[in-house]
Protein backbone atom coordinates (compact mmCIF):
# COMPACT_ATOMS: atom_id res chain seq x y z
CA UNK A 1 0.00 0.00 0.00
CA UNK A 2 1.95 3.01 -1.21
CA UNK A 3 -1.05 5.28 -0.33
CA UNK A 4 -1.85 6.89 2.83
CA UNK A 5 -4.99 5.65 5.02
CA UNK A 6 -6.85 9.13 6.06
CA UNK A 7 -10.38 10.02 8.09
CA UNK A 8 -11.77 13.81 9.00
CA UNK A 9 -12.23 14.27 12.56
CA UNK A 10 -15.54 17.02 12.50
CA UNK A 11 -18.01 18.26 14.77
CA UNK A 12 -21.37 18.44 12.77
CA UNK A 13 -24.89 18.10 13.89
CA UNK A 14 -27.74 17.28 11.52
CA UNK A 15 -29.68 20.31 12.15
CA UNK A 16 -33.10 18.21 11.12
CA UNK A 17 -32.93 16.10 14.09
CA UNK A 18 -32.43 18.97 16.56
CA UNK A 19 -35.17 20.72 14.93
CA UNK A 20 -37.20 17.31 15.04
CA UNK A 21 -36.10 17.17 18.83
CA UNK A 22 -37.48 20.18 19.61
CA UNK A 23 -40.54 20.12 18.57
CA UNK A 24 -40.92 16.91 20.26
CA UNK A 25 -39.76 18.81 23.09
CA UNK A 26 -41.88 21.67 22.56
CA UNK A 27 -45.59 19.15 22.06
CA UNK A 28 -44.57 17.61 25.47
CA UNK A 29 -44.54 20.55 27.30
CA UNK A 30 -47.44 21.98 25.86
CA UNK A 31 -49.10 19.16 26.80
CA UNK A 32 -47.71 18.01 30.24
CA UNK A 33 -50.14 18.80 33.45
CA UNK A 34 -46.74 20.17 35.38
CA UNK A 35 -46.33 23.08 32.68
CA UNK A 36 -49.87 24.12 32.22
CA UNK A 37 -50.24 27.86 32.88
CA UNK A 38 -47.31 28.53 33.45
CA UNK A 39 -46.28 30.05 30.27
CA UNK A 40 -43.97 27.44 29.51
CA UNK A 41 -42.16 27.10 25.82
CA UNK A 42 -39.20 26.03 23.83
CA UNK A 43 -38.76 27.74 20.17
CA UNK A 44 -36.26 28.59 17.43
CA UNK A 45 -35.13 32.58 17.75
CA UNK A 46 -32.79 32.65 15.01
CA UNK A 47 -30.19 30.17 15.46
CA UNK A 48 -30.77 30.07 19.21
CA UNK A 49 -33.26 27.48 21.05
CA UNK A 50 -35.27 29.74 23.40
CA UNK A 51 -37.11 28.29 26.52
CA UNK A 52 -39.51 30.20 28.48
CA UNK A 53 -41.28 29.81 32.00
CA UNK A 54 -42.59 31.66 35.10
CA UNK A 55 -40.04 30.04 37.14
CA UNK A 56 -36.44 29.04 37.43
CA UNK A 57 -37.09 25.44 37.74
CA UNK A 58 -39.82 25.25 35.52
CA UNK A 59 -37.29 26.50 32.91
CA UNK A 60 -34.36 23.65 33.87
CA UNK A 61 -37.38 21.55 33.66
CA UNK A 62 -37.51 22.16 29.86
CA UNK A 63 -33.84 22.13 28.83
CA UNK A 64 -33.99 18.75 30.61
CA UNK A 65 -37.07 17.76 28.16
CA UNK A 66 -35.07 19.23 25.44
CA UNK A 67 -31.91 17.22 26.13
CA UNK A 68 -33.63 14.09 26.44
CA UNK A 69 -35.28 14.21 23.26
CA UNK A 70 -31.61 14.88 21.86
CA UNK A 71 -29.81 12.22 23.74
CA UNK A 72 -33.22 9.99 21.97
CA UNK A 73 -32.57 11.09 18.58
CA UNK A 74 -28.72 10.34 18.73
CA UNK A 75 -27.40 14.07 19.72
CA UNK A 76 -24.31 14.15 21.90
CA UNK A 77 -25.30 17.05 24.78
CA UNK A 78 -21.58 18.32 23.87
CA UNK A 79 -23.15 20.30 20.95
CA UNK A 80 -25.64 22.28 23.45
CA UNK A 81 -24.35 25.22 24.75
CA UNK A 82 -26.64 26.64 26.75
CA UNK A 83 -23.95 28.96 28.34
CA UNK A 84 -24.09 28.81 32.34
CA UNK A 85 -27.42 27.18 32.88
CA UNK A 86 -28.90 30.02 35.15
CA UNK A 87 -32.17 31.13 33.47
CA UNK A 88 -32.15 35.26 34.00
CA UNK A 89 -35.23 37.19 34.91
CA UNK A 90 -36.72 39.09 32.36
CA UNK A 91 -40.29 41.02 32.79
CA UNK A 92 -42.09 38.02 34.59
CA UNK A 93 -40.56 35.60 32.72
CA UNK A 94 -37.46 33.17 33.14
CA UNK A 95 -35.40 32.85 29.81
CA UNK A 96 -32.92 30.12 29.48
CA UNK A 97 -30.70 30.53 25.76
CA UNK A 98 -28.64 27.75 24.36
CA UNK A 99 -26.92 27.27 21.22
CA UNK A 100 -26.04 24.82 18.66
CA UNK A 101 -22.11 24.36 18.68
CA UNK A 102 -20.58 23.38 15.23
CA UNK A 103 -17.31 22.99 13.49
CA UNK A 104 -14.05 22.71 15.20
CA UNK A 105 -12.45 25.98 16.82
CA UNK A 106 -8.67 25.84 16.02
CA UNK A 107 -8.12 25.65 19.69
CA UNK A 108 -9.87 22.46 19.80
CA UNK A 109 -8.00 21.05 16.86
CA UNK A 110 -5.18 22.15 18.43
CA UNK A 111 -6.18 19.73 21.77
CA UNK A 112 -7.04 17.13 19.53
CA UNK A 113 -3.34 17.10 17.07
CA UNK A 114 -1.74 17.35 20.38
CA UNK A 115 -3.38 14.13 21.82
CA UNK A 116 -2.65 12.57 18.46
CA UNK A 117 0.71 12.93 18.70
CA UNK A 118 1.01 12.04 22.26
CA UNK A 119 -1.34 8.83 22.79
CA UNK A 120 -1.71 7.85 19.06
CA UNK A 121 0.71 5.36 16.86
CA UNK A 122 4.07 6.91 15.78
CA UNK A 123 3.66 7.77 11.83
CA UNK A 124 0.54 9.36 12.21
CA UNK A 125 -0.21 13.07 10.65
CA UNK A 126 -2.60 15.64 11.92
CA UNK A 127 -3.79 18.70 9.85
CA UNK A 128 -6.28 21.22 10.25
CA UNK A 129 -7.99 22.32 7.24
CA UNK A 130 -10.77 24.72 8.66
CA UNK A 131 -13.26 23.11 10.90
CA UNK A 132 -12.15 19.74 10.62
CA UNK A 133 -9.12 17.81 11.29
CA UNK A 134 -7.11 15.35 8.49
CA UNK A 135 -5.86 12.31 9.90
CA UNK A 136 -3.45 10.29 7.78
CA UNK A 137 -1.40 7.01 8.65
CA UNK A 138 0.28 4.24 6.42
CA UNK A 139 -1.58 1.93 8.04
CA UNK A 140 -5.58 1.70 8.73
CA UNK A 141 -4.87 -0.06 11.89
CA UNK A 142 -2.94 3.37 13.19
CA UNK A 143 -6.44 5.25 12.45
CA UNK A 144 -8.09 2.90 14.05
CA UNK A 145 -6.59 3.17 17.06
CA UNK A 146 -6.16 6.79 17.01
CA UNK A 147 -10.33 6.65 16.74
CA UNK A 148 -10.30 4.86 19.62
CA UNK A 149 -7.81 7.29 21.56
CA UNK A 150 -9.72 9.96 20.67
CA UNK A 151 -13.32 8.06 21.96
CA UNK A 152 -11.72 7.72 25.01
CA UNK A 153 -10.44 11.86 25.35
CA UNK A 154 -12.81 13.77 27.32
CA UNK A 155 -13.31 16.23 25.19
CA UNK A 156 -16.11 19.48 24.99
CA UNK A 157 -17.16 19.06 21.27
CA UNK A 158 -18.91 16.01 20.12
CA UNK A 159 -16.60 14.41 17.58
CA UNK A 160 -17.35 12.63 14.18
CA UNK A 161 -15.10 10.64 11.96
CA UNK A 162 -16.06 10.64 8.60
CA UNK A 163 -14.41 10.19 5.08
CA UNK A 164 -12.89 7.12 6.09
CA UNK A 165 -10.86 5.77 3.30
Amino acid sequence: MANDSSFDVVSKVDRQEVDNALNQAAKEVSQRYDFKNVGASITWSGESIVMVANSAERVLAILDVFETKLIRRGISLKSLDTGEKEPHLSGKEYRLEATIKEGLSSENAKKIGKIIRDDGPKGVKAQITGDELRVSAKSRDDLQNVIAVLKAADLDVALQFVNYR
